[in-house]
């Protein structure tokens, strides 16, 4: 196997970058030649002889990818799985092979994230802190998730793993993506209800809580309206760990602030950072979190030894898993790509 020339391009924020960027240069460093993109320095003559992009965030914008066509680049690697920052027509059309990461390497993450936030909703924990900051005992009074039911809406990696994970508290699981699901994972899981694209609403209606697992794509833009927040139960709980702009947030945010819906678990945001000052970040009723659902050490690491694992086989002259051939990514999940998930 040939020694790729390779252009690690950081994340803009240092610890963030710090966070994710070494499992990559660990994971690519024995087998492929690879130096770190400064972008104090003028762009161009570090791409010269550069043969492959690893892309940390889906950084590499319009002027770097003319560069990176100049300069020959023949393939780029982001390491996300979702493509909406991803300047995905651009990069295809300019002969460049584009990969990212599937789904499947961030569901344990995502899937642990949206039952943390089932578990807090469920047993009102932000009540529960500021009572015992008040030195009020015994209350608020939490609610079972055993008998409750979970709707879970996109059934690739993520919701197949949070389906899992709720089986076990007992929960009973409705469902709904709009691409089949193959039969051995339906007779595994055994959710009480698997719809199609057109039973989101039953989904929503039925759902004590409702959790989001979807990509972001023109289609799925606000597929949480004001209509379908209208359709939740007074009492259910949405919860998003995937991308905001899935939900119409003013409408969300409304529907919270008015009690019209019993809570929410959010950790992405329509524009980020949110305005954290936002009255509906203080509702006892909401939980938040940094967009961290899917980051960690796991993900990472997982990611990480793809990325060399897709480097090396395009080295051998093989194509590439995960490649993007579309400008848009409508699959709810990747989760169907047989990748290991550890």
């Amino acid at each position: 196997m040939r020694r790729l020339n390779v252009l690690y391009l950081p994340h803009p924020e240092a610890a963030t970058d710090s966070a994710w960027g070494e499992d990559v240069m660990a994971a690519l460093v024995t087998s492929h030649d690879v130096k770190r993109f400064n972008t104090t320095r003028p762009a161009a003559p570090q791409f010269e002889n550069v043969e492959v992009i690893i892309d940390i965030g889906g950084n590499i914008q319009d002027d770097l990818i003319g560069v990176a066509t100049s300069a020959g680049v023949k393939f780029i690697q982001v390491q996300t799985n979702g493509l909406d920052h991803v300047k995905v027509h651009e990069i295809l059309e300019s002969g460049m092979m584009l990969a990212h990461c599937p789904g499947l390497l961030s569901s344990v993450a995502l899937a642990e994230s949206a039952m943390m936030f089932l578990l807090l909703l469920a047993k009102r924990y932000r009540e529960a802190v500021a009572n015992f900051a008040q030195k009020t005992m015994y209350l608020p009074m939490g609610r079972d998730l055993a008998g409750s039911t979970l709707g879970i809406v996109g059934f690739g990696a993520a919701g197949q793993a949070l389906a899992h994970r709720a089986k076990g508290f007992g929960m009973r699981l409705v469902a709904n993506d709009i691409h089949s699901i193959e039969p051995r994972i339906l007779d595994d899981i055994q959710p009480d209800f698997m719809g199609g694209g057109g039973d989101l609403d039953r989904v929503i209606q039925e759902s004590d809580y409702l959790s989001l697992h979807l990509h972001l794509t023109p289609e799925t833009r606000h597929i949480i309206d004001a209509g379908r927040i209208a359709c939740m139960k007074p009492t259910a709980s949405l919860i998003n760990v995937s991308r905001g702009a899935l939900v119409d947030e003013d409408a969300l945010y409304q529907a919270l602030i008015e009690g019209r819906i019993g809570g929410a678990g959010l950790d992405a945001f329509a524009k980020e950072p949110p305005e954290t000052n936002h009255p509906v970040y203080q509702l006892p009723n909401v939980c938040v979190t940094p967009h961290t659902a899917g980051g960690t050490n796991g993900t990472s690491r997982r990611r990480a030894a793809f990325a060399a694992a897709n480097l090396d086989r395009y080295a051998r002259g093989e194509p590439p898993e995960a490649q993007v051939r579309v400008k848009t990514h409508d699959r709810c999940s990747a989760g169907h790509q047989k990748v290991p998930a550890s």
